[in-house]
């Protein structure tokens, strides 16, 4: 197999991990519903839709390198949505070098294959806009670059990657990868935008430990039910990417949010969300 496929392969696998329902259900307003991660969901469909269009229906990756069995079916497929079912030698902090070809950012490679998949999307402009808006009934302390919201209702914004800031980070408010501050309790809407020409990116809150993994969507699950968008494609002419977040923050405690695709929490995007 050619490296460039290869690549894709890796990038595919490994970015997606759970991410594909991010896709089919990231509309400003809507969550993942649990179906999605079924077999006979629309998710399911666009991703054999995928993988027949890459592959012509012939297999990828196993549980061994080489061994491209059953990835393109069912069991693949929830392995993808599930994330933690990894094989065990994709958990490391890298991928083995042949899968990589000469491309070593898989948020590249499915950046431009997820380019053009569906879902709700915005202009630059809007989204140059939503990056500095700061939410209803939040205390901006921008000196400690903290954002504390009180409310029992939380909405925020989340630039991945926007220009005119540094590369490989978040922008909440036009702040640069905040603290953020929430009460116990509260339901909480996170609206994710990929603001990056030519890279995926994505949102979770997780733990405090995931940051130091290269491959945060393999080694820790959620912090919440509803807290992750795995994954969303570059932007093109017909707007930004947009998926959402929601879930109650019910456990008290220091998480962190960050993009799950392999490497970008370790360069910078990623931030402390403390429920309290």
């Amino acid at each position: 197999m050619k490296h460039t496929r290869l690549a894709a392969v890796i990038g595919t696998a490994a970015v997606t991990a759970a991410g594909l329902a991010a896709l089919a259900g990231c509309g400003t307003t809507t969550k993942v519903p649990a179906a999605a991660a079924t077999p006979n969901s629309a998710t399911y469909a666009y991703y054999r839709s995928m993988m027949g269009r890459l592959y012509g229906g012939g297999g990828m990756m196993g549980g061994t390198p080489g061994d491209y069995g059953w990835m393109t079916g069912a069991t693949g497929y929830r392995w993808m949505m599930g994330g933690l079912a990894a094989p065990a030698w994709m958990r490391g902090q890298a991928l083995p070098g042949f899968m990589m070809g000469t491309n070593r950012d898989p948020g590249k490679i499915m950046g431009a294959l997820w380019a053009d998949a569906p879902g709700p999307r915005i202009s630059s402009a809007r989204a140059a806009q939503l990056g500095s808006l700061i939410p209803v009934g939040g205390t901006m302390d921008r000196i400690a670059n903290r954002i504390t919201l009180t409310g029992t209702s939380v909405r925020l914004v989340v630039l991945a990657s926007p220009g005119g800031g540094p590369d490989e980070t978040f922008r909440i408010a036009g702040l640069t990868d905040p603290a953020i501050i929430v009460k116990a309790g509260a339901r909480v809407t996170i609206e994710i935008v990929n603001a990056d020409p030519d890279t995926a990116h994505g949102l979770v809150i997780t733990t405090s430990q995931a940051t130091s993994s290269w491959m945060p969507m393999m080694t820790a699950r959620p912090a919440f039910p509803g807290s992750a968008v795995w994954f969303l494609g570059n932007p093109t002419p017909a707007g930004m990417h947009v998926g959402t977040l929601t879930f109650t923050a019910s456990t008290p405690g220091t998480y962190r949010y960050l993009c799950p695709v392999p490497g970008h929490a370790q360069k910078g995007m990623a931030g402390t969300f403390t429920v309290r």
